[in-house]
């Protein structure tokens, strides 16, 4: 824990000239491309849609702001826009209200293309071909998707679990059979098996109140406070739910089974990894908010092709074995108490890393202000080593935000830049940054772009909003804005991320994208990814003078050469062999190994 107190301002400016920070046995980076002495993302003008803005290596392209039946003012939690989840050219956002269809064949222009109304919260979505599942946890969430709530402690016309939608025609969504779940949905993630392409899972997490019996059969609550063992009953907490989907017959989803991926291997407690004791402080001297009171996970990520699931559970970071999908089985826990809520996970591209959101103050406070240390509401970085999570170093936005905006970790997206470990992040009203975490001791901010605060209707006060979400997905960023509507983003080519590595990213097209449903991202041999290489040699200093001019001229006659089709192809591969062979590189760097596969493509 920090003790000084000197100003965050001045600590964040001095780790960029150092570039870490030993704390206890932990070490600290928060090292930023734009961590200088006058960060333009401090001090913009307040406003709604004509806030002022700051951008550095990336450029807004459009801008749709809500329309009814989605509008509201900033505040108002009915009709707050929530995350994304892609197919095809459609991205869908979810709110609490429902969702909205935008068509983003051209990014520079999307297009609305359709909105349903179905209120609940708190609207997560994610795809799976012509299926959308929807998250609800609000006690307003009816069967039929009617908009005049439900009311009573007990009624069965609500609905709180996650809904299912065919959306083979994307235009006129039609609702089917949903999972009704004991304390709704807050959250859920799409869980695939590669032996298994008949059925898809749901692993779902739910953060509300339990259910009465009455209401849904089954549920059964508990003190959730309590610091004893729980090992009697069977109670809603301290557990996950599994849902299977078959595709051929999705109506007939349900609960398959109920993991306590939580308990205690040795006492055999449900709530085997409760680490806060009540009462306790957050390092900032006030009480945590959320309280890290692990009887949930509020986000889990699958990467199924490694059979890993990371999950953001309160008060702790879990690792999950999930070869058996039915049967998920906890294989590390850690904890920290600078985390006040664990948030959401993203794994690297090959599965190696994972960072964890710390959703301090909930995502409705401002949580990045000066006085705000920068291990407070950050993100924790971890090497994952046979199995056990190991930690690296946090990264916290570096710009400092007035108290006027909500600012803390929120979720994000891998960027698949051939070589490197880059993320785009939304920080609420903090905007977005984006990070290369190759080195996962020392993450570097490499883009970001920020607005000034919401101004309505309170002139001075806070004003909910910010970006809840900003993915990568097929060449762009796209955001979903909580107040303000969806947006689109596209990288501008910097010295720190050059057009080659931009344009080697956008090679890699998905047919569909859910955040927390992970794939490794496979770039086939290209000149983009040929060159990304050559730019990253050269900016480490392994390629340079003479030798650096001499490979890229020979890489550009292998690409003039290569429209000549299977004729020339003997040629094409002489230069790239020439260029790999004066690069002076080892046979198994990333551009040696780049330039015999594209080599090998073109015979």
């Amino acid at each position: 824990m920090r003790t000084s107190s000197t100003p965050v301002r001045w600590r964040r400016r001095a780790l960029a000239a150092v570039g870490a920070l030993v704390l206890g046995t932990s070490l600290f980076a928060a090292t930023s491309a734009s961590a200088e002495e006058d960060d333009p993302r401090e001090g913009l003008a307040p406003g709604y849609h004509d806030a002022g803005e700051a951008v550095s290596n990336i450029e807004w392209l459009a801008k749709l702001p809500r329309v009814a039946p989605f509008d509201a003012a900033p505040g108002n939690f009915g009709f707050v826009n929530s995350d994304l989840a892609f197919t095809g050219d459609n991205a869908i956002v979810g709110n609490f209200n429902g969702f909205q269809v935008y068509d983003i064949s051209d990014p520079g222009e999307p297009t609305l293309q359709s909105s349903f109304v179905c209120p609940g919260g708190q609207g997560d979505v994610s795809v799976y071909g012509d299926l959308l599942f929807m998250s609800v946890e609000e006690t307003r969430g009816r069967i039929d998707c009617g908009t005049q709530g439900a009311g009573g402690s007990v009624n069965l016309e609500r609905f709180r679990g996650v809904r299912i939608f065919d959306i083979s025609d994307i235009s006129n969504p039609v609702q089917l059979p949903g999972v009704q779940t004991c304390r709704g949905s807050h959250t859920h993630t799409l869980v695939t098996d590669p032996d298994d392409p008949n059925n898809v899972y749901i692993y779902n997490s739910g953060t509300s109140g339990v259910r009465p019996a009455a209401e849904l059969a089954g549920c059964e609550n508990a003190n959730t406070n309590t610091q004893t063992p729980v090992t009697t009953g069977n109670p809603t907490q301290w557990r996950i739910d599994v849902i299977k989907v078959p595709l051929a017959a999705p109506q007939t989803a349900a609960i398959v089974s109920q993991p306590r991926i939580f308990t205690d291997p040795a006492t055999g407690a449900f709530n085997g990894l409760q680490n806060t004791p009540t009462g306790t402080l957050h390092p900032s001297g006030i009480p945590y908010s959320p309280l890290p009171n692990t009887n949930t996970c509020h986000d889990v990520t699958a990467f199924p092709e490694i059979g890993l699931l990371a999950g953001a559970c309160q008060g702790n970071g879990i690792l999950v074995d999930i070869t058996d999908p039915v049967n998920p089985v906890r294989l590390d826990a850690v904890a920290d108490p600078n985390f006040s809520y664990w948030h959401s996970a993203t794994f690297n591209n090959d599965g190696t890393k994972v960072i964890f959101t710390d959703e301090w103050g909930g995502g409705t406070s401002a949580r990045c202000r000066v006085t705000d240390q920068p291990e407070w509401g950050a993100n924790a970085l971890f090497d994952i080593v046979d199995g056990k999570m190991e930690f690296q170093s946090y990264y916290k936005l570096p710009a400092v935000q007035t108290s006027q905006e909500n600012c803390v970790a929120h979720n994000g997206s891998i960027v698949p830049v051939p070589g490197r470990d880059i993320m785009v992040q939304a920080w609420y009203q903090g905007g977005l940054s984006v990070i290369d975490f190759t080195d996962t001791a020392n993450p570097v901010e490499i883009a970001y772009a920020d607005r000034g605060p919401i101004n309505t209707p309170n002139p001075t006060g806070l004003n909910l909003g910010g970006f809840w979400s900003t993915y990568w997905y097929n060449g762009n960023v796209l955001g979903s804005e909580i107040a303000r509507g969806f947006e689109s983003l596209a990288f501008t080519p910097s010295a720190i991320l050059t057009a080659n590595e931009i344009a080697a990213a956008g090679e890699i097209q998905l047919d569909e994208f859910n955040a927390q449903l992970q794939s490794k991202l496979v770039h086939d041999p290209s000149y983009a990814v040929v060159r990304s290489f050559v730019d990253q040699a050269e900016r480490d200093g392994s390629l340079s003078g003479n030798a650096l001019k001499q490979v890229r001229k020979s890489i550009d006659q292998a690409e003039k050469l290569s429209a000549g089709g299977s004729a020339s192809a003997n040629a094409v591969a002489t230069h790239l062999g020439n260029a790999g062979r004066t690069s002076g590189l080892p046979a198994d760097s990333n551009l040696v190994q780049a330039l015999d596969a594209l080599a090998e493509a073109g015979s």
